[in-house]
C-alpha cells in the first residue's frame, strides 16, 4: 500500500520547482526567507498537500 497519494507527489514536485526558481518562501504566508534546503522544500510540499486533503501520513510527534 502506497504511503503517499499522487496529489502529494504533485505538491512536492511543485515545491521543488519553486525552490529551483527561487520563489519558494518559508514561514506563515511566505513571510520568511527564500528556501534553499531540499529537505525544507519537501516538507513545505507535504504540508501544502495535507492542507488540500491529499493522502499524506501524519507528522511524527517530536
Amino acid at each position: 500500500m502506497a504511503r503517499y497519494g499522487k496529489a502529494a507527489g504533485k505538491s512536492v514536485k511543485s515545491a521543488m520547482h519553486r525552490k529551483k526558481r527561487g520563489t519558494l518562501k518559508s514561514g506563515k504566508g511566505g513571510k520568511g526567507g527564500t528556501v534553499r534546503s531540499r529537505k525544507q522544500a519537501i516538507a513545505i510540499g507535504l504540508s501544502e498537500a495535507r492542507k488540500k486533503g491529499a493522502k499524506v501520513p501524519r507528522k511524527k510527534a517530536s
